[in-house]
């Protein structure tokens, strides 16, 4: 075992939990044991209870006791898998003989206290109010400076996004965007209130029904309440309001449409594409290019993750 896994057990064997899973006094607590084996380095339930504690509120507001141990044993599992590949990511970093100083956790805390507008009184309050000790905040911080670290580390030599693959994803987004379809239509509507009867339901449809088989033209749907939608660009509207559209033909009246608030009939005055409201492709060049950059760093985390877990021995008693 080495100096850092020595250290790493003695201090989780210290710890005396006062939390308890149940209610009971008069029944024996868990002290400390061992949640999950990463090769040779152990994960203790202290750790993980103190990792779950600033998470717990919410699982405490399931409505019922059986929801409520639900949640919390749903919070423990998540909790647990994140741990597990940080064990993973900590022990890469030995092999990769990389590292995160003090310096740089508290500059990375600093910028992040700069960008909150914080004063430095007020930025560590805010971060106990979240549940944190300042201690298991530094401890957090430089767990994802260490994970950027190996990432960037392995992705070295892995990711290259080349000038042509930005400006091929630009013209992309371009081209989807002409793609759009867009309408301007008019709408006579039967609203159907929530919680209405099914007599009340079947009462708007037969009013719908009635008022579609009044109207010859456009003027006649105007005159029995049509209402100009404006232009509205594909996928403003919910899909089977939508897809009535869609099916029509410039100068057609749709057919009585059932919607989320009750019924409509829709006339389409004229449909067209909508052309690219993109900015010029030097003014979000960069914004582009860290999009990728972030999806394919998403992507090789990915991989690393699934290749550290092949090469693993991990053993979860949780």
């Amino acid at each position: 075992m080495t100096p850092r896994r020595h250290a790493r057990f003695a201090a989780a064997l210290a710890v005396t939990l006062t939390l308890a899973m149940g209610s009971r006094p008069a029944e024996a607590e868990v002290i400390e044991r061992v949640v999950a084996v990463v090769n040779e380095d152990a994960i203790f339930l202290s750790e993980l209870r103190r990792r779950a504690s600033p998470f717990l509120g919410q699982a405490l507001q399931a409505p019922s006791q059986s929801q409520r141990m639900a949640a919390i044993e749903q919070l423990y599992r998540e909790v647990l898998e994140r741990m597990i590949q940080e064990e993973l990511f900590i022990q890469a970093a030995d092999t990769m003989q990389v590292s995160v100083s003090d310096a740089e956790v508290e500059r990375a805390i600093a910028n992040v206290r700069s960008q909150s507008g914080l004063s430095e009184q007020q930025f560590w309050q805010a971060v106990r109010q979240q549940g944190f000790a300042p201690s298991q905040y530094r401890l957090d911080v430089e767990r994802q400076l260490l994970r950027l670290k190996v990432l960037n580390h392995r992705a070295r030599g892995r990711v290259n996004i080349t000038e042509d693959q930005v400006r091929q994803r630009y013209d992309e987004m371009v081209a989807r965007s002409n793609r759009t379809a867009q309408f301007t239509a008019w709408a006579i509507f039967f609203n159907v209130e929530d919680g209405a009867s099914a007599t009340e339901v079947a009462q708007a449809r037969r009013e719908a029904e009635a008022t579609l088989d009044d109207i010859s033209d456009f003027e006649e749907f105007q005159a029995y309440g049509g209402m100009s939608l404006g232009t509205l660009s594909q996928g403003s509207l919910p899909s089977q309001l939508e897809d009535a559209l869609m099916n029509l033909d410039e100068g057609e009246m749709s057919p009585v449409v059932r919607g989320p608030s009750g019924f409509v009939i829709f006339w389409l005055e004229s449909r067209g594409q909508a052309s690219s409201e993109l900015p010029a492709y030097e003014q979000v060049r960069m914004e582009i290019y860290q999009q990728m950059m972030g999806q394919e760093m998403q992507r090789q985390e990915e991989l690393f993750i699934a290749e550290l877990r092949r090469q693993a021995v991990i053993d979860v008693r949780l």
